[in-house]
């Protein structure tokens, strides 16, 4: 079953000294079954990498290696978020509008959410949105 997948989820793969079991077992079903993400995952993805070949963290070759490997994997991306919703879902659980869009896109999908934020968990808990994990 697919599962939307976060950007915290997404980077944890990219760095050898970061796991988490939520990244794994994210890792593990996206092998087989699709992620889907917000249309601005993309670019939080290219960002965080970006940080992190500054901070001497990544090379390039890293960074292009990483997203080549990323490319294999089933994710789709998602353009047709509820916008209302996603302020919604801001305003009420006091989110950023980036967070608020992977839990509109979970809850409007019907799909476990995939993320290492905390903030993110306790909102999922609280509109009833299952977590993958």
């Amino acid at each position: 079953m697919p599962f939307v997948l976060d950007a915290s989820v997404t980077l944890c793969w990219a760095f050898c000294d970061e796991d988490h079991p939520v990244a794994g077992r994210a890792l593990a079903r996206i092998r087989t079954e699709e992620a889907v993400v917000p249309s601005l995952w993309w670019f939080e993805v290219r960002n965080i990498l970006i940080v992190n070949e500054r901070r001497k963290r990544l090379t390039e070759s890293d960074t292009a290696a990483f997203l080549r490997d990323l490319s294999r994997l089933c994710i789709r991306q998602d353009r047709d978020p509820d916008e209302a919703e996603v302020l919604r879902l801001a305003r009420r659980r006091r989110l950023s509008v980036y967070d608020a869009a992977y839990l509109e896109l979970a809850r409007r999908e019907g799909l476990a959410l995939a993320t290492l934020d905390a903030d993110l968990v306790k909102s999922a808990r609280a509109e009833r949105v299952p977590l993958l994990g």
